[in-house]
């Protein structure tokens, strides 16, 4: 963290239903590297809409955005960018001189890590979930090539709707269909919730799956991340979209752009006190 705060150090925060200490470890593990007069907190709030007037009002540099905020803060934003507009979901806000910005960087962490792991697109493919997350990796899903994928969400109009927009399938459950690929975009196994140690999946399909991906970063190892590697599969996990989602929040906020090698770095120290 900075040496000494001033009244010249600006402040960057996070809003989150269950904050952590991962993005506020990465952001001030940067801001110290690299030399830069910020400061980084996680928030939770009970009232929204005046925790988003305490960053203009307060001119707050930027704001990361997680579950259940992320299309909930539309609303109250100034100016909605083509990553956020296009999924209409937001998980990262830059207030310039009192004009609030918003972006989503899950969107394109998802899609890097599809790359770099070399999932193949010609697979089926099944997401868990229907809101903000499910729909930043629904759309990078669909611009990867993907062709085949099964929107899987208890809740039909909204499930149904973020199918039908990207042209794909929704069901309430896999209904014994076994995709290549089983993407988790729900807090099920979230540290801290009523269902951190279930399955998103049935055992059966995470077995019978060829890579497994779990947006959630907290714990690091899911229990869906530990039960595909008792199968020996290959995972993306919530870590690695973090990480790399985070660092294009912090060009946005500083104006600076990480290495590979200075990510990686932060990105390992948030993990180390979760």
């Amino acid at each position: 963290m900075v040496s000494r705060i001033t009244k010249d150090t600006r402040l960057c925060i996070s809003l989150s239903g269950r904050p952590s200490n991962i993005g506020t470890r990465f952001h001030n593990y940067l801001y110290d590297e690299l030399g830069l007069d910020y400061v980084y907190k996680a928030f939770t709030t009970t009232d929204l809409p005046s925790a988003v007037a305490g960053i203009r009002g307060l001119g707050i540099r930027g704001c990361g955005v997680s579950m259940p905020f992320k299309e909930a803060v539309i609303p109250l934003i100034d100016e909605l960018h083509d990553s956020a507009r296009a999924i209409e979901s937001v998980n990262t806000i830059v207030n310039e001189d009192g004009v609030l910005h918003a972006y989503n960087t899950d969107y394109q962490a998802v899609v890097d890590l599809l790359r770099e792991h070399e999932v193949d697109p010609k697979k089926p493919a099944a997401v868990t979930g229907s809101g903000g997350m499910a729909k930043a990796v629904v759309a990078a899903l669909r611009d990867s090539g993907f062709r085949d994928v099964s929107v899987i969400a208890r809740n039909e109009e909204t499930g149904a709707a973020l199918a039908r927009q990207y042209g794909f399938d929704w069901r309430t459950e896999l209904d014994g269909c076994t995709p290549g690929l089983l993407v988790n975009a729900t807090p099920v196994g979230m540290t801290g919730g009523h269902e951190s140690e279930q399955l998103p999946f049935p055992e059966a399909a995470v077995a019978a799956a060829s890579t497994v991906f779990d947006v959630v970063a907290m714990p690091p190892e899911t229990p869906l991340i530990r039960a595909a590697r008792a199968h020996g599969l290959p995972v993306i996990t919530g870590a690695e979209v973090i990480a790399l989602q985070a660092a294009q929040q912090f060009a946005l906020y500083t104006g600076v752009t990480p290495t590979p090698e200075q990510v990686r770095r932060a990105s390992k120290f948030s993990r180390a006190d979760g």
